[in-house]
């Protein structure tokens, strides 16, 4: 698709509170979300030519975005797994305490979902996608988008009682 700095503009302009919205959902800081749309938005300009339809538009920069902010994670997490790793060379005398004081919200049952959960429940409730949309994204069948949705907002559930 040819496309000028003004027409991407115009359709970034169309989605652009939903993927701040997700992203800070995915990345639970306004700083790491921004940083993640920032580098979605830079992608998808860079790549634009490789989109074929403008109606496509907000799936593809959707997608784009979850995969930066599934590699943003990642990265934290192995990041987060070799301080720990040298945090317990250093205290192994200490036993690790269980957080009792764990408040439980909406947000801190979502952030206990698997990943590709928070995906589907981040399109599906702040994307405003369908499971026709999610599932071409996320390349799963429509039905498997509706079962793993049902029993993340289950999992939700169950953390909120």
């Amino acid at each position: 698709m040819r496309c000028d700095a003004k027409t991407f503009a115009q359709m970034y302009e169309t989605v652009y509170m939903d993927l701040y919205r997700f992203a800070l959902c995915m990345m639970r800081s306004r700083q790491d979300a921004e940083d993640a749309v920032s580098e979605a938005v830079m992608a998808a300009y860079e790549n634009i030519g490789k989109l074929r339809d403008e109606k496509a538009f907000r799936n593809w920069i959707f997608t784009i975005l979850s995969n930066i902010c599934k590699r943003k994670l990642q990265d934290a997490a192995r990041e987060r797994s070799r301080s720990n790793e040298a945090y317990s060379l250093i205290r192994q005398d200490t036993p690790e305490e269980p957080d009792m004081g764990l408040a439980v919200d909406v947000r801190k049952a979502f952030f206990l979902l698997e990943e590709e959960e928070q995906t589907i429940v981040g399109l599906s409730v702040f994307g405003g996608y369908n499971s026709q949309e999610i599932g071409e994204a996320l390349k799963l069948n429509p039905n498997t988008v509706r079962s793993k949705r049902s029993r993340a907002l289950q999992k939700m559930e169950c953390v909120l009682r």
